[in-house]
């Protein structure tokens, strides 16, 4: 239940190894920190200008520009032609895929992000994983923890299903898009090429090819003097 494949395509990642064919797409979230304690090579090909913060445990490949204000403490693996923006902060156990836009003000922590992902503004991506070409427009928040710190379980129309996971965000499909100031709730699951509309709260599982609208009621009236 749950393949990464139903997800994610994995030609468009160079850490698919880990993805066991097995288990729950969730599962990656477990071995990133093992993948990159022996897989990691520390070397960076890129410029670094004054104002950013490189820890020692971090690749980052060739054409991918670092602004100033970049801090990435590491484990953390980025790929080439990315654009790391002023005020991003990466943090441990980091896996950036080629031609990802990571943004102003976002934060990344133990997350696996696909090609050609762009999370530009004010974004949290804790224990999650975005597919190829995800978005996530600005203010999203992909939240990992349950308020009463209980394992995370992932909720479907029948039934409910447990990760043995204390933090996990959310799978973020291929090409998916998640509107501005939306949050996902934690073992959230939004299938390929889906939207989320801006101003969402959402918790479960949204298939593929679907737009989850969220509509408001509003009122004018008149002002009092």
């Amino acid at each position: 239940m749950f393949p990464a494949c139903d997800y994610l395509d994995l030609t468009h990642t160079k850490h698919g190894i880990l993805f066991p064919d097995d288990s729950p797409v969730w599962t990656a979230l477990t071995r990133i920190e093992s993948y990159l304690e022996f897989r990691l090579q520390r070397e960076i090909r890129v410029q670094v200008p004054p104002g950013a913060f490189i820890g020692e445990d971090v690749f980052i490949d060739e054409g991918t520009t670092l602004e100033p204000g970049v801090v990435i403490k590491g484990p953390a693996w980025i790929g080439r032609n990315c654009q790391l923006r002023a005020g991003c902060y990466i943090r441990e156990n980091v896996i950036i895929g080629d031609g990802c836009v990571l943004g102003n003000s976002c934060e990344f922590k133990n997350c696996v992000i696909f090609d050609g992902c762009e999370v530009p503004h004010y974004n949290y991506v804790g224990d999650s994983i975005l597919g190829h070409k995800a978005h996530l427009a600005a203010g999203v928040i992909l939240s990992n923890v349950r308020l009463d710190r209980l394992e995370v379980t992932v909720k479907t129309d029948t039934d409910i299903i447990p990760t043995g996971l204390r933090k996990f965000g959310a799978i973020i499909g291929d090409y998916a898009e998640i509107g501005c100031n939306s949050v996902i709730s934690p073992g959230s699951i939004i299938g390929r090429r889906s939207i989320v509309y801006p101003l969402t709260h959402f918790s479960g599982v949204l298939e593929s090819d679907l737009m989850l609208k969220t509509r408001q009621t509003q009122q004018v009236v008149k002002r009092r003097k």
